[in-house]
């Protein structure tokens, strides 16, 4: 190996480097308790998470969302955490070399490398703690959101209401991650920020463009936060964009983060991930005791894109019934329209929240079923006890639904759904059948328009079964 400069960066094929780096910003300073707590979660659970979140924020930029196929590329990565008297240094052992320029760590890279480390040990050493949160409790949830959103310096700017969370696929054809952009750039021209799932497609062109309507804007102080989870972020690394990123637990409580933080959310076409994130807020909206609190929903896409809409309405028609559409604006081909009806929304979103006293920065008075936010692990037993029933009520039939997509994007790129579906066949999924028509043309429409995954042959992880027949 030869040292490539004075950072500690030295490379040992073309594709693989050795480095040390030190942290930019909140881990920039710590004293040395800080730095003992940083070691004692470098172990167990907690380092394997650590090392796999490192090689997956490392590989930013790939066009790949085979979490598997990563990690089995860079078998042997390490990320080992040392201490000093400055505080903590990351060794890292067999890294992608696509995170380096001429031997030195891209800065963005850098930044949410860190973010990483500081994610994981927070929410490792908060969550572990009974004293600190009492996760069986909807209030001691929503209280572990918010300290690891503010952990995260996600509330620098708390008395303004300017962000709009984008949700999408990161599958998607070119006319749609152009017309995200574009939708970004007004955005950005209005002085909103943006947040999305961080990753590619439809989570990384919003930003794009914003970043263009901030700088027309001299704006230098524009926002691209991006809320991702452990299990997702081997598939959808951040994008180069980020520039505040935060790894919540789970998907419960980065949905959970995403609709508290947000003055107005707008969702572009994408696949099961996308359904599962309109059916969370969906669930959300519809429940009784969140009336009154506005958060608006606009949906929207280009022309070429209308086919996904008439297939996930038709859905949220026959599960919710005529009444779903006061929950939500179609906006179809027209960005500007988007993003003056983002900015009357965050209007009334700014006047709902001086009249209630809530905080503009965090939405502590929408009410959020129990359903929502505990965890849900989408083993084959919990997939195929889903309860996809017209006799529910609309936000206990959203959160099963919401379940059942979750379930197959864990199935399509999280690595241990990925391995449970190849160990033990696909999920089954049974649905009342007056809902499994819609659920099965929608998921067919996925497959057909390859938003189910970025590259080869998808092949499902699931099987719909109408509550009538026999398994």
């Amino acid at each position: 190996m030869n040292p490539a400069n004075a950072q500690g960066a030295q490379y040992a094929s073309a594709d693989i480097v050795r480095a040390r780096v030190r942290p930019r910003g909140a881990l920039e300073l710590l004293s040395q308790f800080e730095a003992d707590l940083v070691k004692q979660f470098e172990s167990g659970e907690t380092r394997e998470l650590f090392r796999r979140c490192c090689l997956a924020v490392l590989n930013s930029g790939n066009d790949s969302d085979d979490a598997a196929a990563l990690f089995e590329r860079y078998p042997s990565f390490r990320a080992e955490i040392l201490q000093s008297p400055r505080g903590v240094q990351l060794e890292l052992t067999q890294a992608p070399a696509r995170a380096f320029v001429d031997g030195r760590m891209v800065e963005g890279v850098k930044e949410l490398l860190f973010a990483v480390l500081r994610d994981v040990v927070y929410f490792a050493k908060t969550l572990s703690d009974t004293d600190t949160f009492d996760l069986s409790s909807s209030a001691g949830i929503t209280d572990a959101v918010f300290h690891g959103l503010r952990h995260a310096n996600v509330f620098s700017a708390p008395s303004k209401t300017n962000l709009a969370v984008c949700w999408g696929g990161h599958s998607i054809p070119r006319e749609e991650y152009d017309y995200s952009k574009v939708v970004g750039y007004e955005l950005g021209l209005r002085g909103m920020d943006v947040c999305t799932g961080c990753g590619p497609g439809a989570m990384k062109g919003p930003m794009k463009g914003a970043a263009v309507g901030h700088a027309k804007q001299r704006n230098t102080q524009g926002r691209y936060l991006g809320f991702t989870e452990p299990g997702i972020i081997a598939a959808e690394p951040p994008n180069a964009l980020v520039n505040c990123l935060t790894i919540l637990p789970d998907i419960e409580k980065r949905l959970e983060a995403f609709v508290r933080a947000a003055h107005c959310i707008i969702v572009f076409p994408g696949g099961p991930g996308t359904a599962e994130e309109v059916l969370y807020l969906l669930g959300i909206l519809m429940h009784p005791d969140n009336r009154g609190n506005p958060l608006p929903l606009i949906l929207t896409g280009p022309r070429s894109a209308e086919a996904w809409f008439t297939a996930l309405e038709a859905l949220l028609l026959a599960a919710f019934g005529d009444s779903v559409r006061a929950y939500y604006t179609v906006i179809i081909d027209d960005a500007e329209a988007v993003a003056q009806a983002a900015r009357e929304g965050m209007k009334r979103v700014r006047r709902a929240r001086l009249g209630s006293g809530d905080a503009f920065y965090f939405n502590w008075t929408l009410r959020i079923p129990s359903a929502l936010q505990q965890p849900f692990q989408p083993t084959h037993a919990a997939m195929a006890g889903l309860k996809l029933t017209d006799d529910a009520e609309p936000h206990a039939l959203a959160a099963d639904l919401r379940r059942a997509f979750s379930g197959i994007v864990a199935g399509n790129v999280k690595e241990p759904g990925v391995r449970a579906v190849r160990e033990h066949g696909p999920f089954l999924l049974r649905a009342e059948p007056r809902l499994k028509a819609p659920l099965d043309a929608l998921l067919e429409h996925f497959v057909a328009a390859g938003r189910m995954k970025l590259k080869g042959t998808y092949t499902p992880c699931y099987r719909l079964q109408s509550t009538h027949e026999s398994t």
